[in-house]
């Protein structure tokens, strides 16, 4: 598989496209909103969690 040189990822510039423009109504910005929550939240769903299971989330050393 290749990657093409000098040109930007073709889906950060989507996204960047999708954040630059302007609602025209409110319904539209709450739309706007919601797309960027669900790219935060898909995002938090795709990152990798630790493998070190000695270290687990809510373990407390007190």
């Amino acid at each position: 598989m290749t990657k093409a040189k000098g040109t930007a990822d073709k889906n950060l510039s989507n996204v960047a496209e999708a954040l630059d423009m302007n609602p025209v109504n409110s319904h539209q910005a709450q739309q706007f909103n919601q797309d960027k929550n669900d790219r935060r939240h898909q995002d938090s769903l795709n990152f990798d969690q630790p493998t070190d299971l000695s270290h687990q989330r809510g373990d407390s050393d007190n």
